[in-house]
Order: C-alpha cells, then sequence, then structure tokens
C-alpha cells in the first residue's frame, strides 16, 4: 500500500469524526436549546474546522514541498530552549572562542557573518507559503466573517460559540495523537498467542 495517497487515511478519519461531533452537536443544539444556539454551534464548529483542515493541508503541501527540494533546517541540534535562550549561539559548548586582541577585526567578521546570513526576500516567502496558503486565509475569512454576521443580526451567543470554536482543535488533536500512539504499536500475530 503506497504512503503518499491524495488524501490519508488519517485526515479522512479525521473528516469522518468532524461530521460525527457536527452532527452530534447540530442533535443536541436543535433538540435541548433555541435557534440561536443552534447557528452559534454550527457556524463556529464548521469555521473552526475549516481552519484546522486547511493549516493541516497547507502545512502538508509546505513540508512535502520542502522532503521534495531536500530542504533541511539546520537548528535541529539545538532545542526551542537553548534558541530562545541563546539566540546567537553564545554559550555553546562546541564553539571554541579564542580571545580576540583587536575588537574592531572582531566586530567586522561579526557583521560579514551576519550579512552572509541574510536570508532573501524569495526565501522568506517560500517558507512562509503555510501561513499564507490560500486553504489557511480562506478559512480564516470564514471564522472572520461567520461571527461578524452573528454579532450583526443580534445572534451572537458566545458561550456556545467559544465551545464549539474550541471542539475542532481538541478533536483533530486527539485524532493525531491516537494515530501515532497506534503507529507505534507493535503488531501482534496469532502465532504468538
Amino acid at each position: 500500500m503506497p504512503k503518499m495517497t491524495t488524501m490519508n487515511i488519517t485526515d479522512r478519519k479525521i473528516i469522518g469524526v468532524l461530521i460525527g461531533i457536527d452532527g452530534l452537536l447540530l442533535l443536541a443544539s436543535a433538540l435541548f436549546f433555541d435557534e440561536k444556539v443552534l447557528f452559534n454551534t454550527q457556524i463556529g464548529f464548521l469555521s473552526a474546522s475549516l481552519v484546522m483542515l486547511g493549516s493541516m493541508k497547507s502545512y502538508k503541501r509546505m513540508v512535502d514541498a520542502r522532503v521534495e527540494n531536500e530542504v533541511i533546517t539546520t537548528d535541529i541540534d539545538r532545542d526551542v530552549i537553548d534558541r530562545l535562550e541563546d539566540p546567537h549561539d553564545l554559550y555553546s559548548e562546541e564553539s571554541s572562542r579564542e580571545p580576540v586582541e583587536d575588537i574592531r577585526s572582531a566586530i567586522k567578521e561579526e557583521k560579514q557573518r551576519l550579512k552572509a546570513n541574510r536570508r532573501t526576500l524569495f526565501e522568506v516567502l517560500r517558507d512562509t507559503k503555510g501561513a499564507l496558503s490560500f486553504y489557511r486565509i480562506g478559512a480564516y475569512v470564514v471564522l472572520i466573517l461567520g461571527f461578524l454576521y452573528l454579532n450583526r443580526h443580534g445572534l451572537l451567543h458566545l458561550p456556545s460559540y467559544l465551545l464549539s470554536i474550541g471542539l475542532p482543535p481538541l478533536i483533530v488533536a486527539f485524532m493525531l495523537v491516537s494515530a501515532k500512539y497506534s503507529e507505534s504499536e507493535p503488531i501482534q500475530t496469532k502465532e504468538n498467542g
């Protein structure tokens, strides 16, 4: 079975679970609450689901493009805390800096090194494709327009809207973690037991 398909099995499961949860949310809102809560839950849940799915799709495309072009980041060895606490790698054990006799030459060398590491506009735009993807921008536009529609027509019920916006990220995170956990479990055969 090929690893790369147009729609991954995990993506299909996530979409199926989101549709199922939305159906339950629709049913509960229609049975137990008024029309205002129904509109809030549906607009909030659908727009948040679009944001999650759009983000996943755009980042997947960005990662696939990086893998295809063999673009590898250089800060793999440093963890996030090290990069935050020591952004210029001043306290690294690997860098052995000799005492500098002339401070002016050291400053000039450091400026030249920084100029050599500058990124071009094309490189920055290439790396921000995930953030500037049509999928993500369109999903956020739907989210904003949904909120504005509810607010303008006096239908906004904040507790149900916030609850319905918070559900898709939790569902997607749970599905991804459970998919990762199920991949790491060893497969048992009938021969062993």
